[in-house]
């Protein structure tokens, strides 16, 4: 899996919306993931030609999962 972090949640959701449009596969849609931190937001995918990637944000100054 290659994970690439971006600053913000609403990045993750751009940039999963995009990759989805380019081809990607959806392998799970943005959302946080409180097993990982209450600021953990990853969106998944999978490319085209399998790689599996993540796009990942966890900045403590936006709303976590607990608020």
């Amino acid at each position: 899996m290659i994970p690439f972090e971006v600053c913000r949640k609403n990045e993750v959701r751009d940039s999963h919306s995009a990759t989805l449009d380019a081809g990607f596969i959806n392998e799970a849609q943005p959302g946080f993931r409180a097993p990982y931190g209450v600021h953990f937001y990853v969106g998944y995918l999978r490319h085209p030609q399998g790689n599996k990637i993540a796009l990942v944000s966890s900045d403590p100054s936006e709303p976590g999962c607990d608020g």
